[in-house]
């Protein structure tokens, strides 16, 4: 399954909270693509899929959006 979250109308903690609920969701071989805007999200999230150990891409769209393609391997 592939979640889809557009975050970047959205300030930190909401984006990560929202996160969080969708990653307990996930399943194994699923992907959730999350675009963020706010500067807290863009250095927060990285770090709590660092933590929890999952895998994932970051690219920029725009100036100001950043989108993060997370996988569910295990």
């Amino acid at each position: 399954m592939i979640f889809q979250y557009d975050a970047s109308q959205e300030k930190c903690p909401v984006p990560l909270v929202n996160l969080r609920l969708i990653l307990k969701k996930m399943q194994q071989g699923d992907t959730c693509i999350i675009k963020l805007s706010d500067e807290g999200s863009k250095n927060d999230i990285p770090k709590l899929l660092i933590k929890l150990g999952y895998c994932f891409d970051q690219s920029i769209i725009d100036t100001s959006v950043v989108e993060i393609i997370i996988s569910q391997n295990s």
